[in-house]
């Protein structure tokens, strides 16, 4: 039942993820937004939740299953570190040569990351109050 709900999950994130970039594709040499906005926004989405199930119980039943299906799955297809590497490597010069935008991107991606995650694990502390 785990894998299933990560198997399907992943399958939703990674169809989301797929038609956005699609959508808004990168332009060359230039700030790969679609990428950039997926990661910083699932980084929130994720603390998010993880946050919100903590406070909630033990890690078992329904609350695993969402952890794991919304969690792991969904957030994990939804999110991409391989888009982000490749098109900072692309930026800094192996296919590019926008050092600076390069830089930018990877800095801009991992702070605004891991603040993406704490506001989403603010967020749910203060709604559990």
């Amino acid at each position: 039942m785990s894998s299933t709900v990560v198997l399907v999950g992943g399958a939703i994130g990674t169809a989301i993820r797929a038609a956005l970039e699609f959508a808004f594709p990168a332009q060359p040499g230039g700030w790969p937004w679609a990428t950039f906005l997926i990661n910083v926004s699932g980084s929130f989405l994720l603390g998010l939740l993880l946050e919100t199930l903590s406070r909630r119980r033990l890690d078992v039943g329904v609350r695993r299953l969402l952890r794991l299906g919304l969690g792991t799955g969904v957030m994990g297809g939804y999110t991409t570190y391989s888009s982000f590497a490749v098109e900072t490597v692309r930026l800094l010069g192996l296919g590019g040569g926008a050092i600076a935008v390069g830089a930018g991107y990877a800095l801009g991606s991992v702070v605004l990351g891991l603040a993406g995650a704490f506001a989403g694990m603010w967020v749910a502390t203060r709604w559990s109050r």
